[in-house]
């Protein structure tokens, strides 16, 4: 697309009346017309016409010839072949970033003797003198104390393998936070704020560059494999959307167009959840429902394809070894009963109250880490909280192992051949039955122990998690607080499990659980808890009972799910109805304008407005009066982003509106080539050039940048309304008129910074720039 096209409704005639009359030598496209600069927001509606027009070219030009129809097939096609290109690469990375994690894991507690690129698991596979008992065990695979003093027990032996599990942990924290702070700063965090801000239409450039998307990608493997509390689930979000951006660049059709580039971004996010938690369609889901801001149609089947062929991508190259995409494979053999709704319920409480917890906890860190000398150390705060990490993990096998592998162990069920200190429990020896169905029994001194160890591994995360995330390396916040909700939910699954057993007379349990019944599922109560804190931390509801059943294959459960998910969005939003993106929005400061904020106060347009009384007059420019020497004094003495353009300044009737980009590009532009364009030739914005005398210099025909229907309101509208319209068509601006004459000018950081005056919060916190 040509960039100075579209930038108004100019007519063919006003075009064919300024090249017959003087030079309009805007007719000639010229680069970076139409362009926004750093941290600004984009015009929706411009992006919008400007690419009704390209499309309007593009379809005319077909009829002319073969050539040009194969040009709009490929123009046409283009959208798929991005989403096509996206999912491959979001799904590549996400596979390499998964077996590196498992391996570099593996690393801070042994090595592999045959292949030391072999995680522990693989190790042991390749392995011929395994047992199914002992299946983690293999003389392969070797604990770095067995491998440097050759004694695998003993206190020695567990010294040395403590002190080299923290070395290894620091390590991998510094690399990451070293090589975050030297190559791309952007790269830190979950980057799902910042995803959401930009798809709102702010810019922010190299967000979404190459060396984000390189960094990230390695960064967030050694954080993962550091040990520390996060999860890798926000960042494949941010990487996803780099992928995006890098294809974006390759067709004209996005990379030109702003409004067009985030409907690809929008699809990546889909592609990114997908490839995060094998989800497809809850990557669609969340997309919808948690990052995008405009979500059309058309961006929905796409999205579809993305995640459609991340996760292909995925399933081929088989991480998990498990020949499946999802992360944690659960299959139940009991249903659930209607008085088990009590308990499930019960956690969606707990997971409400963690989130509210977790969301004021972690916002008053952050802050404290912005506003104090603890933000200008940021490698010595990761290495402090990975040391911590590391120090209390390592006594606690729960804690010591990868948090996923958690998570999986909770929300397993205790079949026949389980080994896992969770299934220890006291065996009938006259039992005889399926394999599958194994009745309720009493809970072992293996289960008890387990109880101890998760009660204090639940304590150590849930305080650790609010330290953790916001640091200075790529940092995912769903799978610690899915770990949260699993360690709870499997308690409290235990507990009702045991009471079931020992109370099956009690009125509550006598209709369904029959004394040598299977009836209670602790795991399903892990999977439901942890959906409850999740849907608490972040506010999701139906993307997130979606990926909740996709990531388990527990398809019966979405009643459970769907109990949990809302009742902590209840409690949670009883407290406050921002979820941690939003908050971390909020903090940051950026101009991000929530379709979920109610806004009920009664102020209009002339309260918002500037110029406020006492405030100098607005700067407008003139039709066909102003000098291109009094453009440039503007353009110099102010630092707005755009100018109304009247008839006079005394009838004060409005003409347009020019943005300050175009208008700087254009005068330079017109200086290069235009001869005759000196300080004193007259700027008009009119269809014919202004009666001049023949002595004076040539004029400047500047009509091509002009918007010619810049939106306006009155003095009179409710700010209601005006909010309502800045959220919906996404404007950067709008004018205030009263009976067609311009009074003043409304923009959305004055709608921001209006909307927080309100809530009684500070409107300097709104930082554009």
């Amino acid at each position: 697309m040509e960039a100075g096209e579209g930038v108004s409704s100019a007519t063919p005639t006003e075009e064919m009346n300024g090249a017959g009359n003087l030079m309009d030598f805007l007719d000639e496209p010229f680069p970076d017309v139409g362009t926004y600069e750093d941290f600004h927001t984009i015009d929706w509606l411009r992006e919008k016409s400007r690419d009704t027009d390209r499309h309007r070219k593009i379809t005319s030009k077909s009829k002319e010839s073969f050539w040009e129809l194969i040009k709009s097939l490929l123009d046409a096609w283009s959208g798929w072949v991005v989403m096509l290109l996206i999912g491959l690469l979001s799904g590549t990375l996400a596979g390499v970033i998964d077996l590196a994690v498992d391996w570099m894991t593996d690393l801070k507690e042994g090595v592999c003797l045959s292949a030391f690129w072999y995680s522990h698991e693989q190790c042991c596979w390749t392995s011929n003198e395994t047992t199914f008992d002992d299946r983690d065990k293999c003389p392969q695979w070797q604990k770095w104390a067995e491998l440097m003093t050759g004694h695998a027990e003993g206190a020695g032996a567990y010294v040395l393998n403590y002190f080299l599990y923290v070395l290894w942990a620091l390590l991998f924290s510094f690399l990451a936070v070293s090589l975050v702070r030297v190559f791309a700063p952007y790269a830190c965090g979950s980057g799902i704020p910042e995803i959401k801000t930009i798809l709102s239409g702010f810019i922010i450039r190299g967000y979404l560059g190459k060396w984000t998307l390189l960094i990230k990608t390695v960064t967030l493997v050694l954080a993962v494999s550091s040990g520390l509390s996060l999860g890798k689930e926000g960042p494949l979000v941010h990487v996803a959307c780099c992928c995006g951006n890098l294809f974006c660049s390759l067709f004209s059709k996005y990379s030109k167009n702003e409004g067009k580039r985030r409907e690809v971004l929008s699809a990546a996010a889909a592609a990114g959840v997908s490839v995060a938690f094998g989800a497809p369609i809850g990557g669609v889901l969340f997309s919808l429902e948690e990052v995008s801001y405009y979500f059309p149609l058309k961006t929905l089947w796409r999205s579809f394809f993305a995640a459609l062929v991340a996760a292909f991508t995925l399933r081929s190259i088989n991480p998990f070894g498990n020949s499946r995409l999802v992360l944690f494979y659960v299959e139940y053999h009991t249903p659930w009963y209607m008085a088990e709704l009590v308990p499930f319920i019960l956690l969606g409480v707990f997971g409400g109250l963690w989130g509210t917890l977790f969301i004021r906890a972690n916002i008053a860190w952050c802050r404290r880490r912005k506003t104090t000398q603890l933000g200008k150390y940021p490698v010595l705060e990761v290495i402090a909280v990975t040391g911590i990490t590391a120090v209390l993990a390592f006594p606690n096998p729960y804690t010591r192992r990868s948090t996923s592998e958690l998570i999986s162990e909770l929300f397993n069920d205790c079949g026949a051949l389980e080994s896992s200190q969770l299934c220890d429990y006291i065996n009938n020896p006259n039992m005889s039955r399926p394999v599958d169905d194994i009745p309720d029994r009493p809970a072992g001194p293996g289960v008890y122990n387990a109880l101890w160890q998760l009660a204090l591994a639940l304590v150590f995360k849930i305080v650790i998690t609010i330290f953790t995330f916001g640091m200075k390396i790529p940092s995912g916040l769903f799978i610690p607080s899915m770990a949260v909700g699993a360690i709870a939910g499997r308690i409290v699954g235990i507990a009702v499990e045991q009471m079931a057993y020992h109370h099956h007379d009690w009125i509550i349990f006598k209709n369904w659980c029959r004394p040598g019944a299977d009836c209670v599922t602790p795991g399903l109560y892990a999977m439901v808890g942890a959906a409850a804190c999740l849907g608490g931390v972040t506010r999701m509801t139906v993307s997130l009972v979606v990926i909740m059943f996709e990531l388990t294959g527990g398809l019966e459960y979405i009643v459970p799910l769907m109990a949990a998910a809302v009742t902590s969005k209840w409690v949670a939003d009883a407290f406050g109805k921002e979820g941690i993106y939003e908050s971390h929005i909020q903090l940051n400061g950026y101009p991000y304008l929530d379709v979920r904020d109610e806004f009920t106060h009664r102020t209009l347009a002339t309260d918002v407005m500037r110029p406020r009384r006492n405030d100098p007059p607005l700067a407008v420019l003139t039709q066909d009066t102003t000098t291109v020497e009094d453009v440039e004094a503007l353009i110099k003495d102010t630092d707005y982003n755009g100018f109304p353009v009247v008839v006079s300044r005394e009838s004060e009737r409005l003409i347009g509106f020019v943005q300050r980009r175009d208008l700087t590009l254009a005068i330079k532009t017109a200086r290069q080539k235009q001869d005759g364009v000196v300080s004193s030739s007259v700027v008009y914005f009119t269809e014919d050039a202004p009666q001049l005398p023949a002595s004076n210099p040539q004029p400047l025909k500047l009509r091509r940048i002009l918007n010619l229907s810049p939106f306006t309101v009155t003095d009179h509208t409710p700010m209601e309304t005006v909010v309502d319209i800045f959220r919906k068509l996404g404007l950067r601006q709008c004018l205030v008129t009263r009976s067609g004459r311009l009074l003043g000018i409304i923009t959305k950081k004055d709608v921001l910074r209006h909307m927080a005056q309100m809530m009684n919060q500070d409107p300097e916190s709104i930082m554009f720039n």
